[in-house]
Parts: structure tokens; sequence; C-alpha cells
């Protein structure tokens, strides 16, 4: 387990949470100036909070049994995770953009991403996946498996919005933000640092928001860190916040108060949410060489679906509704294998595509040169 010098735990008075394990509302003090944040969610906002962790973890074992059945190449689960990742993206406005790393599924499918793109990224079939560009993906920038690399790409856009006056205009329906994902790990890279001092510098309407899922890879976070993560944007002058990553609650208000006052130009913000990856780092992980069943148990009790579940029920959700979310990620996941059965191979052409930005003699040779060896091998065919 990770050392309580290196993590925000508990009841610490740092840490803002709303839910506890149980679902029972018991927010810490430092979650007191986002409760009346909460106490405006409609119904429908916080059954619709469920709703897509819910449907979003049916997809991801589905795809990890597709990996698994040798329809992909490699899975990164993002079981456990979904609290953290609803809610922050449940906060972003429409303008907003948002990066990803290369497990927020549901941040993408919130967006607008179709979820089978996130599976052609994964199959091979495709460089990048989807195109943040066109309106439909809402702003959703793709995946990157380089770590920490999103960070500045994230902070270069930010520094455009700021530049070019798309925020701090002081109208909340125009001004845009960004909001950037990564992992502890990925917090040790430089590429996280440098995009930190930029966005310090220039005063990015950007929010820095850390997974905390406790292990890079085999990596504790003990040993990454002898200070808590958040404590890292401190350090560059970026108000930080340490949130109880399996609350999505706190997830959302968190993330709303720090979207809105980086858009309104105060500058960068970041947070960390404390949470835990339930399953392997990818597919091409087992986490039993490293972690230990007293560790899982411990954080299967704080899981964040049963925790909203039990919310929601006191709350007094009906069977009903639960019922009818339950036959949506069946069909989510289900939708996603037969499509995945119907992608079918990569065209080997496809490789030359956007090498350059223009034809070059250099590639239309080896595209030519593979032509002809494929040739060859169906005219020797029986």
């Amino acid at each position: 387990m990770t050392s309580p010098q290196n993590a925000v735990t508990g009841d610490a008075p740092e840490l803002v949470r709303v839910l506890s394990a149980d679902g029972s509302v018991a927010p810490t003090p430092a979650a007191e100036r986002y409760l009346d944040l909460i106490d405006g969610l409609a119904d429908a906002d916080l059954e619709g909070f469920y709703r897509d962790m819910f449907v979003i973890r049916a997809f991801d074992q589905q795809a990890t049994n597709l990996q698994r059945q040798g329809q992909l190449a490699l899975w990164p689960p993002s079981f456990g995770q979904e609290a953290a990742q609803v809610g922050s993206a449940r906060a972003a406005r429409a303008q907003d953009h948002l990066f990803p790393s290369y497990r927020e599924h549901v941040v993408c499918t919130i967006r607008g991403v179709d979820p089978v793109d996130i599976i052609r990224l994964m199959r091979g079939l495709t460089h990048g996946g989807w195109n943040p560009a066109d309106p439909k993906n809402g702003n959703a920038h793709i995946y990157t498996l380089v770590l920490g690399a999103q960070t500045l790409h994230a902070t270069g856009l930010a520094m455009g919005l700021a530049l070019d006056g798309k925020s701090g205009t002081g109208d909340p329906e125009r001004d845009e933000a960004v909001i950037v994902y990564y992992g502890d790990g990925a917090s040790s890279q430089g590429d996280v640092h440098e995009a930190m001092v930029f966005a310090a510098s220039y005063r990015t309407p950007e929010v820095f928001f850390l997974q905390n899922n406790q292990w890079a890879i085999s990596v504790p976070v003990a040993t990454q860190s002898r200070s808590p993560l958040y404590r890292r944007g401190e350090g560059y002058g970026i108000p930080s916040v340490p949130i109880d990553g399996n609350d999505v609650l706190a997830s959302y208000a968190v993330t709303r108060v720090a979207l809105d006052e980086a858009r309104s130009g105060a500058g960068p913000r970041a947070i960390e949410a404390m949470t835990y990856r339930m399953g392997a780092h990818t597919t091409s992980d087992d986490p039993t060489k490293y972690r230990t069943s007293d560790e899982e148990q411990s954080w299967a009790g704080r899981d964040p679906i049963a925790r909203m579940h039990a919310y929601l029920r006191g709350r007094g959700a009906s069977d009903a509704f639960f019922t009818q979310v339950e036959a949506e990620a069946a069909a989510v996941a289900d939708d996603a294998r037969v499509r995945t059965g119907a992608l079918g191979s990569i065209p080997t052409d496809l490789m030359f595509d956007h090498v350059y930005s223009e034809p070059h003699p250099l590639i239309a040779e080896q595209r030519a040169w593979l032509a002809d060896y494929e040739a060859s091998l169906e005219e020797g065919s029986p």
C-alpha cells in the first residue's frame, strides 16, 4: 500500500470528498466550498454520472475480452477509475478541449467519440483514432501513448487560446479552457514539468488532471515521490487540489470550479485524483506479480460505481432506472463486439499515408516495392 507520507488519504483536511465508500454523504472539511454546486445538480445529472460509469465499465470489460481473443493488439483498462474521469469530463463546457492519455475511454465517449474508434486504434487500424477537429468528437484530442507528451500539447494549445483572446474575456459562454489527463507515473516525466513551467508562466486557461492510480506499471507511487503529488503543481505556483478520485461528485465539483477559474483568466489549476487501477496496466501486464490481494480487496471496497449506486438508492432511484442502465451497458458492449468483428484487417498501403504532407519520391518508391512484393506472393500461391 502507498505509505502515508506519499498520499493524501482518509479524512485529511486537504482532501475533497463528498461521498464515503458506503455511499453516504460525508464531506471532508475541504469539500465544504463545493457543496452548493453539488446541491444544484438535478436527479438527471446524478443518474447520468452513474450511467456513464456503468456503461463504460461494460465496454471496457468487453474490450479486454476482445484483446484476449486476439481481436486487439493491446487494451489499457480503465476499471476503477471511472468516477475521476466521468466527473471531470462532465464538468467541462462544450467549447473546452480535452487531452486524454490512453485509458480515458469515457472522457472521449462523453464528448462524442465512437467507442469503436478507440478499438480501431488498439487494433492497429489507424494512426490516430479520430479527428479532434471534427465537431462530432467534441474537442476530444487523440490518445497519446508517449507518457506525458500530451501535457505539452495541451499547454501549447492553451497558450494559443490565451494569446488569441479566447479566454479571460468575462464571457463564460465563449471563453475556452483545456483539461489534460495524465497518471502518477507520467507525473515523473520531464514533459509534465516543462508543461507546468510554461502554463504557470503564460497563465494558461488549463487544468492538469492527475489520476493517481497508485501504480506506474509495477512501481508504486511511494517510490516515485516522497510527498503528495499535488504539491508538485504548487511548486510551480499552480493552485492544486487533491480529491477522492473514486467520488464522482468530488471530481465533478472540483473540476468545474478549476475550469471556470482557468477559463476566466486566473491561470492554470491542478487536481490530483486519488484512485486505483483495479485492472492491469494494460493487457500485456500481470499485476499479481507486484500487487497483493489484500491491497486490491481494500480498494475494491471503495468502488466508485458501487458508491454511487448506494447514494442513488438512498435518494430513491428506482429499480427501473438501474435495470435500464444495465440493459444499455449490455447493448453498448454487444455493439462493440459485433462491430469489432466486422472491422477486418489493416490495409498495408495505409502505412505510407501522411508520412509527409506532400508527395515524396522515396515514399512512392517504397509503396511500389510493397505492391510488387505482395503481388509476387499472390502469384506464387496455389
